[in-house]
């Protein structure tokens, strides 16, 4: 997740020459909480088949200092290389959507809800992999070097007689039986424990969001939005949620303590959800506008600011050199920064991102500038965050608008937000996919675009039980509207091509 202030990692071999005799506690620490939590067992090389040798991936082990001093290893399967066989299906995991966490946010605060969010440790490796059937091949993963002899003093009864020489080097195949990080398959193992045992509690999933579940708990809902091992819960009752903690605990805690938090104010997902003022959340990311500036490609002082995101030359095509590889790298790793802030609490800075990220590929001079504008008004407004409420839960309300050809090979630009009450709850903002002869054609190719958003909204809510009874779209161009309503019916001789 952008703006984490990640620990640099050593693979093994430095990791060793740098912290040493700690380097060496940390990896024996780390397997031996492998081998406790029962994540692989040894095999015995003629137990396996030619092609479980092939398919063998290698474990790597990866060493970091952490903040308060301490060296932590951290132990991965090799799964790059199984794109080659793993089909997507098998291995693409679900997570929320960031318009479901955005929704449920401004209901909690609308319905008065107790929140609690809550960090399921260890997640992965509490999902065990299922028993290959006959015929199938098992997942195996191959230890080398100074590992095989960490195992085996760690358990000699159970590697000791396993190991094997490949190349003058120690190797051993051991069996994997938890989804250990790194795997493809982990995150989807994980996704299907955790949704059996939701299940299991008489949780109802949405099916317009495949992780948003409910319950109903003496007459009110409970809802349950997770992101992997990120998880929030919602009910009007704050026992609800402490009884709800006591069982992530009963259930996950074994690996190591939940982490729950309860409260007016949260950290969730990379942002602040704050519902200290009653009937509204706050969405606040000042840290992490902060951090994004400090980490920018260019010094931006305390007293440098500007009052807009761009100015009227932000769809100029890119002009000047090109930047060198440092300043390009720069420029793409802020602008992704940004472009997480914009989706979040920073709508304000949607469509200036939007066009920046057009430019990623090889951007010139002039886009460093206009980085640099934006930096200098988020610096001017890294306080500033984004207030949401609800008037009327059973009203939606879309206002979209089109720019005209303003893009440099003169496509129009399509922007789109939904509020219920304060505050734009859902953003939209892109370059439109293909060119349009008039205003009225890119104002109904932005409807277009927003379309699929404006019916998920509205059959999400009404699958956590809110009735829409209306879901509007507002525009500004009557043409479009007509074309809209009536079809061919209000279609002049510029706009036949759209019946076809």
């Amino acid at each position: 997740m952008f703006g984490a202030n990640f620990a640099q990692q050593y693979i093994l071999k430095k990791g060793l020459e740098k912290f040493k005799e700690q380097g060496q506690q940390a990896c024996s620490e780390e397997l031996n909480q492998l081998h406790r939590r029962n994540c692989f067992t040894a095999v015995q090389i003629a137990e396996l088949t030619q092609q479980e040798r092939e398919k063998a991936m290698e474990a790597l082990m990866f060493l970091m200092e952490k903040r308060d001093g301490r060296i932590k290893g951290h132990m991965v399967y090799n799964g790059k290389p199984t794109r080659n066989w793993i089909l997507q299906e098998d291995s693409s995991s679900p997570t929320a959507a960031f318009e479901s966490v955005m929704l449920m946010a401004v209901i909690e605060a609308h319905k008065h809800r107790d929140v609690m969010c809550a960090d399921l440790p260890n997640a992965f490796i509490q999902a065990e992999i299922p028993k290959a059937q006959k015929g199938e091949e098992q997942i195996i993963m191959k230890i080398t070097g100074v590992l095989v002899d960490m195992l085996v003093q760690l358990a000699p009864e159970v590697y000791g007689q396993a190991i094997v020489f490949e190349k003058h080097r120690k190797v051993l195949y051991v069996q994997v039986l938890r989804a250990i990080y790194g795997m493809l398959q982990s995150a989807l193992l994980w996704y299907k424990r955790l949704r059996r045992d939701l299940e299991e509690e008489g949780f109802k999933f949405n099916p317009y969001d495949p992780c948003v579940a409910n319950r109903m708990i003496n007459g009110s809902q409970q809802t349950i939005c997770f992101h992997v091992d990120d998880l929030k819960s919602s009910h009007k009752m704050s026992q609800v949620n402490d009884e709800f903690e006591k069982y992530l605990n009963n259930k996950y805690g074994g690996h190591g303590k939940i982490k729950a938090h309860q409260g007016k104010v949260h950290d969730y997902l990379g942002m602040m959800l704050d519902y200290t003022e009653k009937g509204k959340v706050k969405i606040n990311m000042t840290k992490y506008i902060k951090e994004m500036i400090e980490d920018a490609p260019m010094v931006i002082k305390e007293n440098d600011k500007a009052t807009t995101p761009a100015t009227d030359k932000l769809f100029e095509e890119s002009k000047g050199k090109s930047l060198n590889l440092k300043l390009c790298e720069g420029y793409h790793r802020t602008v992704a920064k940004g472009l997480f802030a914009s989706k979040r609490a920073r709508p304000d800075i949607q469509p200036t991102i939007a066009v920046m990220c057009t430019r990623v590929q090889e951007p010139k001079e002039n886009d460093i500038i206009k980085l640099k504008r934006l930096l200098k008004y988020l610096n001017a407004t890294k306080e500033k965050c984004l207030t949401l409420s609800v008037e009327n839960l059973n009203v939606i309300k879309w206002y979209v608008d089109a720019s005209f050809a303003v893009h440099p090979n003169f496509k129009s630009h399509t922007r789109a937000v939904i509020t219920m009450g304060e505050g734009s709850i859902i953003n939209v903002s892109r370059k439109q996919k293909l060119n349009t002869k008039s205003s009225t054609d890119a104002e109904l190719v932005a409807a277009d675009d927003a379309s699929m958003m404006i019916l998920w909204t509205k059959l999400f809510l009404e699958e956590q039980g809110y009735h829409i009874n209306k879901n509007i779209l507002y525009q500004d161009n009557k043409s479009a509207i007509l074309l809209e309503e009536n079809g061919r019916k209000s279609a002049g001789k510029r706009s036949r091509a759209l019946n076809v």
